[in-house]
């Protein structure tokens, strides 16, 4: 994978030098509730394993939970002449990239794509969808159309989960703007609002279809960036394996419990890999209709 010297975005907000500290963690709303709260590329399990890296006893936040709004900070986003370190200038290169690609997307549907802002932090900072955590893992939240990221998730990544690599990172970033994409287009709010209607069972399966749906659009993206970012057959089994590894499924094991289907938000290891790499083949949206699927 070839990321430097690529074009960078503009839509990046840096709190990380006046971030909020890792305190007042009761009261954060992790993924996997009911509504439209924040979408993230892992379950609610993985909380427990990335708050043992982080050392922080997490235990008692896997349940619904409240929401906690805190203020967010006025910061001034970043360009491509104001980029201060190399994480940040990968984040805004695969920003950059995600933005091409779902623009030239929307345009051959005659329509506008509006690009998502990139909210880079460290610790903690508050959302429109509640109080920001590094344990949380990185998340979209429709209420201010933002995604969050705490790069330390990458090292969790790397050294919990074994799921390294830059092209791995840069599927995390692509699955989060997919996100994006699905609000944009209004599949958030219809699924969201039938989310709050129906058991949490019948929740549960709505939310991994629209998980595996953002797999399959950032396979998507991964084809029509192919060629710039010069990827190889290594970044896509990079990609997979991530995917992999971030099964509910997986994810269950790991954190030494049992399976169970009906808890699954996100979609098993296979399911994952198999949409992510539907969409890397096909490069086209419509291969995505996870909804209209009879089974995933």
């Amino acid at each position: 994978m070839e990321w430097r010297g690529k074009r960078t975005s503009r839509n990046i907000e840096d709190r990380r030098s006046g971030g909020s500290s890792r305190g007042g963690l009761p009261g954060i709303r992790i993924g996997g509730g009911r509504g439209a709260g924040p979408l993230g590329i892992v379950g609610t399990i993985v909380v427990l394993l990335i708050g043992a890296y982080f050392g922080v006893d997490l235990s008692g936040l896997t349940g619904s939970g409240g929401s906690f709004s805190a203020p967010t900070q006025q910061t001034a986003q970043s360009g491509p002449n104001t980029i201060d370190d190399d994480e940040e200038a990968f984040v805004a290169t695969i920003l950059g990239e995600t933005e091409q690609v779902w623009t030239q997307i929307f345009a051959a549907s005659g329509q506008r794509y509006t690009p998502t802002t990139l909210v880079l932090y460290r610790g903690g900072t508050g959302s429109a969808c509640g109080m920001a955590q590094s344990a949380m893992g990185p998340f979209y939240c429709p209420g201010d159309r933002r995604v969050y990221l705490d790069t330390d998730f990458f090292r969790v990544m790397e050294q919990q989960l074994n799921a390294g690599g830059e092209f791995a990172n840069a599927y995390v970033i692509a699955h989060e703007v997919a996100h994006h994409v699905q609000n944009l287009t209004g599949t958030l709010g219809e699924v969201n609002a039938q989310r709050a209607r129906v058991s949490e069972r019948e929740s549960n399966a709505l939310s991994v279809r629209i998980e595996l749906q953002a797999d399959c659009y950032a396979g998507v993206w991964a084809h029509a960036a192919a060629r710039e970012l010069a990827l190889t057959d290594a970044d896509i089994r990079e990609a997979l394996n991530t995917a992999a590894r971030i099964g509910d499924d997986a994810l269950q094991r790991s954190a030494g419990g049992r399976v169970v289907p009906d808890s699954f938000t996100h979609g098993t290891s296979e399911q994952r890999q198999d949409w992510f790499f539907r969409g890397y083949r096909a490069g086209d949206p419509a291969q995505c209709d996870t909804f209209a699927a009879r089974s995933l």
